[in-house]
């Protein structure tokens, strides 16, 4: 089974900053220029659920700063757009491709062209069809779009074909990954007719997911109601959700204990709280990880004892017992450990050796005090001050800078070294190429790639999901990735969930919040 998933890090996927704070910043800022939806129906002017309904009342620290899901569909946010939007395809327990919107696909002999069999009969909130046309728009939009936090995902994609109710998607190579792919993170659809004013779709969301927006206060709060229209709304029991970002930290825990909420996403700190105060507390899986990038393009990266040097200078274990409360894991990769994609043979590289990192800096000519560096983040984080402390003990000076901007220099590759962590996605080779890879958003060394990657990855992609070959292939391409001295993995960071005992189990799907066949009692 999976590890851990995170409402942490966003846009990892695209430059969404980590922390919870920081998308309530973002959208606090964006409440600032309130703007009320007109309601979509004739309860929409309602800013709270019907009494005796099954409501959700949903406290987030990743409230959406945009519901265009090409603009937000990444990183944590893309799990309270779901509440909105549905994709062609979505993840089991198992983390394999199920159907969603498309009811099956096939490819063709060569690998290079695969065709989706949509449902027949479907419809956005707005009464567009749910068709092959719709989901070309979808993809098209995705990769040209100016603002679009999608268009990397998509560069095996070379067009689409609407035939009725089959999107023939024509690729650049062979890519056996795609029902992986596209499925909730980077392909949730919207209504082609909303989607034609971008601007507006971002604050006024129409999609075919399970939930209808009726209200709608920019980073502030969320009404939705069930969409009876839904391809499976018999399996949808919750009647209205109210989504809202959530206040301080603190103060989540006293708001569940009295009705406030009834379902929370929660810091390890708060989690024995919320156990003392009969709440349920879980972890949902997922793929959560940490990291420190570095920039090999830049001194004193460009030199790879030093690299090697901050390897052996890491403690991950410490990061779990002061930022986790032993909910999370060290890692030294971008998956836990169980999962498919997870590579046995790199698992114990580079052990914390305190002294091997002070010969390697050393043997680089460096005496201990003579790197100074600056750790530019976005906000505050104590997992800076731990890097700063380990690396100190090594004689690598740390100054943290705070950089509320930080996005625009980390994306165009401009900082020497950094923090990030990743929610990660449904398709391992997405995930390897978003590190690894010479375009890969979290490369901060791009167009740097580890030798052999490009091929370890090439091979994946032509090798079937149901191939017995597959995790040697894919397992091999996570060996190849770790070679990269562009990152260095910490920890593995807790999807820790707070809800309730009136709301049943959610599955336990990976790096999702899937609402299928949950109840609320007592309503």
């Amino acid at each position: 089974m999976y590890g851990h998933l995170t409402p942490r890090r966003s846009r990892a996927d695209a430059p969404t900053n980590r922390r919870a704070g920081r998308l309530r910043t973002a959208a606090l800022t964006a409440a600032l220029a309130t703007v009320l939806v007109p309601a979509l129906s004739a309860c929409g002017g309602e800013s709270s659920a019907a009494s005796g309904s099954a409501t959700l009342k949903w406290a987030s620290s990743y409230f959406p700063t945009h519901w265009d899901p090409v603009v937000g569909g990444s990183g944590a946010q893309f799990r309270e757009l779901s509440l909105v939007y549905a994709s062609l395809t979505r993840t089991d327990e198992s983390g394999k491709a199920v159907p969603d919107l498309a009811k099956s696909w096939d490819y063709n002999a060569k690998g290079d062209e695969i065709t989706f069999h949509l449902r027949p009969n479907l419809k956005f909130s707005d009464g567009t069809p749910v068709d092959a046309s719709a989901v070309k728009a979808a993809i098209e939009r995705a990769k040209k779009q100016k603002n679009s936090a999608l268009f990397g995902d998509l560069t095996s994609i070379k067009s689409v074909d609407a035939k009725g109710l089959d999107a023939v998607v024509h690729l650049t190579q062979v890519d056996y990954q795609i029902p992986q792919l596209l499925g909730e993170r980077v392909l949730q659809i919207a209504s082609p007719k909303a989607a034609k004013s971008p601007d507006k779709l971002d604050q006024s969301p129409v999609g075919a997911g399970p939930f209808i927006v009726t209200q709608l206060i920019p980073g502030t709060k969320a009404v939705l109601k069930k969409n009876p229209d839904y391809w499976d709304a018999k399996n949808i029991h919750i009647d209205n959700v109210e989504l809202t970002s959530a206040p301080d930290a603190s103060t989540v825990v006293s708001g569940l204990q009295t009705g406030v909420y009834n379902f929370a996403d929660i810091q390890p700190s708060q989690a024995a709280a919320a156990k003392k105060a009969g709440l349920d507390v879980f972890v949902q899986p997922g793929f959560n990880a940490e990291n420190i990038s570095l920039n090999v393009n830049k001194a004193p990266f460009d030199n790879d004892k030093v690299v090697d040097a901050v390897r052996y200078a890491v403690n991950r274990q410490e990061f779990v017992d002061k930022l986790t409360f032993g909910y999370g894991s060290v890692t030294n990769q971008p998956f836990p450990k169980g999962y498919v994609a997870y590579d046995p043979q790199s698992a114990d590289d580079y052990p914390y050796d305190p002294a091997k990192a002070k010969k390697l800096l050393a043997q680089a000519g460096y005496q201990a005090g003579d790197i100074k560096l600056n750790l530019v983040i976005p906000a505050e984080d104590p997992q800076a001050e731990i890097v700063q402390s380990q690396l100190g003990k090594v004689g690598i000076k740390v100054t943290i800078k705070i950089d509320k901007n930080w996005a625009t220099p980390f994306f165009a590759k401009d900082l020497t070294f950094s923090l990030y962590g990743t929610t990660g996605r449904d398709s391992a080779v997405q995930t390897l190429t978003a590190h690894f890879g010479p375009n890969g958003p979290l490369n901060l060394s791009s167009p740097y790639e580890p030798s052999g990657f490009e091929a370890a990855v090439a091979k994946v992609r032509q090798t079937p999901l149901d191939s017995p070959d597959y995790t040697k292939v894919l397992q091999a391409a996570t060996r190849a990735g770790l070679k990269s001295k562009a990152l260095v993995f910490t920890y593995s960071a807790p999807n820790l969930i707070a809800k309730s005992k009136s709301i049943s189990d959610l599955p336990k799907n990976p790096a999702h919040i899937d609402w299928t066949g949950v109840t609320i009692s007592g309503s």
